[in-house]
């Protein structure tokens, strides 16, 4: 089913049923199989591949040649880079039929997975964590952090708008230099104090 303002273009291929909210659109040679969920306002780019049971949330952008595998749930405001990698099997082998074996991959509202980053399957990446281009991410990522590098380790925090935070003060205190919203370390740990500035559109 395919809601009001839906663009489809002509090359791509949306398998039935296959559930897409208003304002999305599926660009250039991208392929939804069936039985995905794709919410409303999303920009599914060039040669994006949405594998069967998909859900994606509204507002998400998944860039040019990204491929969603089964069991890969992304909430609302996700942003997947160019080229980055979903996995779905720990182990694979041509010879074994692993398709009972498959593990979910969660990934929470607002967080950015950067350019040829490789998520390997079975983890949850926090609300707003920003992972950088390359790092490839083996274990669960905590709520606004920063990760870098091969393994991915966290290496400071992420504002809500995008933003690297400062070291934290006082009490574990920080506030974004860009947006003034304000945030408490406690341990390997953030929480939101104020938001002065709502960064989400829309």
């Amino acid at each position: 089913m395919l809601a009001s303002g839906v663009k489809v273009h002509e090359s791509a291929y949306v398998d039935e049923p296959c559930v897409i909210g208003a304002g999305t659109s599926i660009w250039h040679f991208s392929h939804v199989m069936k039985n995905c969920r794709i919410g409303r306002q999303c920009n599914i780019g060039q040669n994006v591949v949405v594998s069967p049971d998909v859900t994606i949330g509204d507002h998400c952008k998944i860039q040019n040649n990204v491929s969603l595998y089964t069991g890969v749930v992304l909430e609302d405001y996700v942003f997947c880079g160019p080229s980055m990698v979903f996995t779905n099997v720990i182990n694979p082998r041509c010879e074994i039929p692993r398709r009972d074996q498959y593990k979910p991959t969660l990934v929470r509202r607002g967080a950015s997975l950067g350019a040829n980053c490789t998520i390997v399957c079975g983890v949850t990446i926090g609300k707003y964590a920003f992972v950088g281009a390359g790092a490839v991410v083996a274990s669960d990522v905590p709520d606004y952090a920063l990760m870098l590098g091969v393994p991915a380790r966290r290496k400071g925090w992420a504002c809500r708008c995008g933003s690297t935070l400062p070291k934290a003060g006082a009490g574990g205190a920080m506030a974004c230099p860009a947006c003034k919203n304000e945030y408490r370390e406690s341990g390997e740990t953030l929480s939101p104090v104020r938001e002065v500035q709502d960064a989400i559109v829309g």
